[in-house]
């Protein structure tokens, strides 16, 4: 998965590069590119090398989200495309393997910030340090939620998707500073403690979450229903997440 995540980023940086690319619009208005298609088609052949039998479901791939299975692997090949249409950088891959309901193992990388995140065999987050080698892992740190402060909370919130709903609900907490990130960036800037909270008060689908929530839950961290604070589970009809908040354990979460 991490070495699939690599290449793929390598494809998508060569058309991020390019003096010029089309975008489309999908059947949801949502954008696809190039880079988007070339990524899935390559993380798809090389998953379903290694994993014959074991369901894949991806963004790109419409046939796979009417299919269930207890255990799938999940991809976003390019998470953030708008970020990547604007040339902002804020974009990723999204690799995960979810069993019973949760991510167990996740990679998410980041080409352009040049960050890689992912779990090990043993449940912990790591953060890769760059140049990354295809073949051989590098050194690596492991990593870990902040010890929260709720009378000094940092928040991270969605770059191109934050709204009213967002802004009322940060304003409940004590916040020492926000900042904006664009896709799973932001799971794993809770995840590192760069973050303490990330509320999400919007449409996503499971495939720009769960390799996130994967690398965040194996930092301490833990995602939750927005409504109820009951955990989040993957396997959903159409791979369709409700509003979530992503969280270092420690914060005070207050009701929707």
């Amino acid at each position: 998965m991490r070495r699939l995540a690599l290449e793929a980023g390598d494809v998508i940086m060569e058309i991020y590069n390019s003096d010029d690319f089309d975008v489309r619009a999908k059947s949801d208005d949502s954008p696809v590119t190039a880079a988007d298609e070339a990524a899935d088609a390559l993380i798809s052949k090389g998953l379903r090398a290694a994993f014959p039998d074991v369901l894949l479901v991806t963004e790109e791939q419409a046939d796979s989200h009417d299919l269930q299975a207890d255990e799938f692997l999940i991809v976003d090949p390019l998470d953030g495309t708008k970020e990547f249409v604007l040339r902002r950088g804020d974009f990723t891959v999204n690799i995960a393997y979810v069993k019973d309901g949760s991510p167990i193992r996740g990679v998410v990388y980041a080409p352009y910030r040049e960050r890689m995140f992912f779990t090990r065999a043993d449940g912990q987050s790591v953060e890769e340090m760059g140049p990354f080698n295809k073949d051989a892992q590098g050194e690596v740190k492991e990593i870990n939620v902040s010890t929260p402060d709720n009378d000094a909370l940092m928040i991270v919130a969605s770059k191109s998707h934050r709204d009213q709903a967002t802004d009322d609900y940060i304003n409940k907490y004590a916040v020492r500073d926000s900042r904006s990130a664009g896709s799973s960036l932001k799971f794993c800037l809770v995840a590192t403690g760069e973050a303490d909270i990330y509320p999400r008060v919007g449409r996503t689908m499971e495939w720009d979450t769960a390799a996130g929530h994967a690398v965040l839950n194996g930092a301490g961290g833990a995602v939750v229903r927005f409504d109820d604070h009951s955990p989040l589970t993957y396997g959903k009809p159409i791979y369709e997440n409700p509003f979530f908040i992503a969280y270092a354990k420690g914060v005070d979460l207050k009701p929707a």
